[in-house]
């Protein structure tokens, strides 16, 4: 299975969730992760430390490794052209659109959502990332609102957890963390897994 991640903004979560979905499926089947971002995020975040799951790889070295992995996830640079997102859909078998439930995040990925529906892609599914705590309503509204335009969502959001910084500093997967939430953080990601292993994409 080949799974992409991309988004139209920076800052919604993009390059943790490449990792935080490679790092579960993993625990399923050998997995690679491909950072295509000029940025080198998902590089740099597994440089910081030893604790990665997976193997990292840039795009260049893809060819030689993914035949030897079941499962490839990539993480893209932010804001594709329409060029970079046709080519993204025809070369995998899910894309996550990954956003905060913030107005200028949504109406990045509504710009997102219209250029894939234009190309003709279905395989696409949102995620909403970075989901304030309660009292805090603004991950239930903009779940709401996708909903309502009928638009392909997971079931399971990631909330907006400091565990999730402590783990790109050290360089680990969140449940690698030493950090009272870690583990509501890692299962967040495992429950999008579960989706998508378990065919709900």
């Amino acid at each position: 299975m080949i799974i992409t991640t991309a988004s139209f903004k920076g800052g919604v979560g993009k390059t943790t969730t490449a990792i935080h979905v490679a790092a579960s499926l993993q625990i399923e089947k050998d997995t690679l992760l491909v950072d295509g971002d000029p940025n080198r995020s998902a590089s740099r975040w597994s440089k910081r430390g030893n604790g990665l799951p997976f193997k990292v790889v840039g795009e260049q070295q893809a060819a030689k490794y993914a035949r030897k992995y079941e499962h490839i996830v990539i993480d893209t640079q932010a804001r594709p052209t329409e060029d970079d997102l046709q080519d993204l859909v025809d070369g995998c078998d899910l894309l996550i659109l990954p956003t905060t439930p913030d107005v200028l995040s949504l109406d990045a990925l509504l710009q997102s959502v219209t250029l894939l529906q234009s190309l003709g892609s279905e395989q696409f599914k949102i995620l909403l990332t970075r989901v304030p705590s309660l009292p805090r309503k603004d991950g239930d509204e903009a779940r709401e609102m996708l909903k309502e335009a009928g638009l392909p969502l997971f079931k399971g959001k990631v909330r907006e957890l400091v565990a999730f910084q402590k783990a790109a500093l050290e360089g680990v997967a969140v449940n690698q963390v030493s950090d009272r939430r870690a583990g509501i953080a890692w299962k967040e990601y495992t429950a999008i897994c579960k989706e998508i292993i378990n065919g709900e994409v």
